[in-house]
């Protein structure tokens, strides 16, 4: 079906449910909204030909494989020519906003979470009508919703959760932990336990304080939330000291390194990190970096819920969309727009292609599609995925205008923790004054 009723209509979809034999996640139905894409009142291009610009980052890789997922839809689409607009993530937002100030904006847009609120409170991106999106769960899909209004569709979810090396765990005789069971201060024992068998050069974790979404997942365990639905800040002062507290207790028991080796491997990336180099047991990082962690490390790692989902009156964890496609406002075309969107999220020559390079597929069709070509980091993924879901309670609102700060603020402050040159609770408070300041709440 296409999209075409409004949110208050649209039947709840399950959530995803436990793996086939095979492995496959399972979503159910849902639709979407009426649409506020402005209307082509003008021809195609060269009699009938239709040219339209897509946007996205990524890697080398990722741009190879587009390129070929764009030709694939121009042999099916003949008339309709795409027109690659790609760069790195550091460079990307720069050069959409530069391209949207000057009136220049791509017909189908790449986003990601951060930032949607803020391009469809501007009005850059309009609500999408003509996309498939009957085989995506409504609680998925939902997370592209702003004020009501499907603004931004999902191409895949992820999950922040705790990446180990058993190896590491073995060789320094360190059991394994129950990761339904551990509780934030295991996981700052297991941590020290871990360095002190290692040896030197080792560590039991890599710093988690640089990311808000582990912050996140700790209020939504204490029943709060890092934003509320209003667009306000939902997490306490005693949250956000006790999470930066955490980063400073496994300093303490030499549980992670020190602030200087703590900051240099936040700017490794994958391949850098503790994990990536044997120099750690444990980090915390997107379920969909655990390809790239595997084969840097060449260990097995394997993904572990991360503590303290047992040890309040209910879990924090949660899916997340891996990115988002939206479609200008002010496209000319925006019928070729929707039909560009529809084949990469529901083409299963497009799925073969990209497997789970824009996370694991929201799509449940798709994902079958793919299960046999999956490398085993991805089947773990799929595993883990499948395993988490009865356990999530919901998933999170829709970040405010302005949270695509927050990634800075949180570098920056958890680096002045790290140096010890703010306590945490003087931490909390210039987090809360910050923020709030960025998202006008």
């Amino acid at each position: 079906m296409r999209v075409t009723a409004t949110r208050a209509t649209r039947r709840r979809g399950a959530a995803l449910v436990a793996l086939t034999a095979a492995g496959a996640l399972a979503l159910t139905a849902c639709s979407g909204g009426d649409s506020g894409i402005v209307p082509s009142d003008e021809g195609g291009d060269d009699g009938g030909n239709v040219e339209i610009r897509f946007a996205w980052w990524g890697s080398d890789d990722r741009h190879k494989t587009t390129q070929q997922i764009i030709d694939l839809f121009e042999e099916k689409n003949p008339g309709i020519t795409v027109v690659p607009d790609y760069t790195d993530w550091d460079g990307y937002w720069d050069k959409l906003a530069t391209a949207t100030a000057g009136g220049d904006t791509p017909d189908v847009i790449t986003q990601e979470e951060r930032y949607l609120s803020d391009y469809a409170s501007r009005g850059v991106i309009g609500e999408m009508t003509g996309v498939d999106t009957s085989k995506i769960a409504d609680d998925i899909l939902s997370t592209g919703e702003v004020d009501g209004k499907l603004v931004g569709i999902p191409t895949g979810v992820n999950a922040y959760a705790m990446v180990a090396d058993p190896q590491i765990f073995a060789d320094a005789g360190v059991d394994m932990p129950d990761d339904k069971t551990w509780t934030w201060d295991d996981y700052v024992d297991i941590a020290g336990k871990i360095s002190k068998g290692a040896g030197d050069g080792v560590w039991g974790a890599q710093d988690y304080g640089f990311n808000e979404a582990g912050l996140n997942v700790l209020a939504r365990q204490k029943g709060e939330t890092l934003y509320n639905e209003d667009g306000t800040l939902g997490v306490s002062k005693e949250t956000v000291a006790e999470f930066f507290q955490t980063s400073l207790d496994l300093m303490a028991n030499g549980g992670q390194p020190d602030a200087s080796r703590s900051v240099e491997y936040q700017n490794a990336g994958p391949e850098g990190s503790l994990l990536g180099t044997n120099a750690g047991a444990m980090g915390v990082w997107w379920s969909n970096q655990l390809g790239a962690l595997s084969d840097a490390s060449g260990h097995e790692l394997e993904l572990l819920r991360l503590p303290g989902e047992s040890q309040f009156d209910r879990t924090g964890m949660y899916f997340k969309p891996a990115m988002y496609y939206s479609i200008s406002a002010k496209t000319k075309h925006p019928e070729e727009s929707a039909k560009l969107v529809d084949f990469l999220l529901n083409d299963p020559e497009v799925a073969k292609l990209q497997l789970t390079d824009r996370g694991l597929p929201a799509n449940e069709s798709v994902r079958e599609a793919i299960l046999p070509d999956l490398t085993a980091a991805d089947q773990k993924v799929a595993d883990f995925m499948a395993d988490l879901e009865p356990d999530i309670v919901d998933n999170p609102a829709v970040p405010p205008s302005g949270a695509n700060e927050i990634q800075d603020i949180m570098i920056r402050i958890n680096t002045e923790v790290l140096f010890e040159r703010m306590t945490p609770d003087e931490a909390a408070d210039a987090f809360l004054k910050d923020v709030g300041a960025a998202i006008g709440g």
